[in-house]
């Protein structure tokens, strides 16, 4: 592409419910405040997200530029949102490290990495190194993982 490049003049954070994206808080005030389309905005990661669950909070980077045009990525829900469903937690331990709140296996965090490496962010990650990062969020949230279940 020869031509110009556009101007970046945000980058904005945001965790939105698969497939319920609106207009209203916390997307209409994060994309309105820098003049981008948030019908397009709302109809774009819809159709994106239609084959996820709808209580799954997806990240989504947005890339909002000078000629209040934007492009996004959606990102997979956190780590600690898939070890909360596999340890079956509404929240994590509240004294991590002293309290178990709940338990995970490897396989858990297996299947979590695999998820994970899809990101942009993990995209360049062994599963290993990805792996050992859900490990230490597990610990933080005072989740064990356990090699076997009793």
């Amino acid at each position: 592409m020869a031509g110009k490049e556009r101007q970046v003049s945000a980058l904005i954070r945001l965790v939105v419910n698969a497939g319920q994206a609106k207009p209203a808080p916390p997307v209409g005030p994060a994309l309105g405040q820098h003049r981008l389309n948030l019908m397009a905005f709302c109809k774009d990661f819809n159709a994106r997200t239609q084959h996820i669950k709808s209580d799954v909070p997806m990240s989504v980077m947005v890339t909002a530029y000078k000629d209040n045009s934007f492009d996004f990525v959606v990102k997979s829900p956190s780590a600690s949102y898939f070890l909360k469903k596999a340890a079956g937690l509404q929240s994590g331990g509240g004294n991590a490290g002293h309290k178990v709140a709940g338990t995970v296996t490897p396989k858990h965090i297996y299947e979590i990495a695999k998820i994970k490496q899809s990101d942009p962010d993990c995209q360049y990650m062994s599963l290993e190194a990805i792996s050992k990062s859900i490990m230490g969020t597990a610990q933080s949230m005072g989740i064990q993982v356990k090699h076997e279940l009793v």
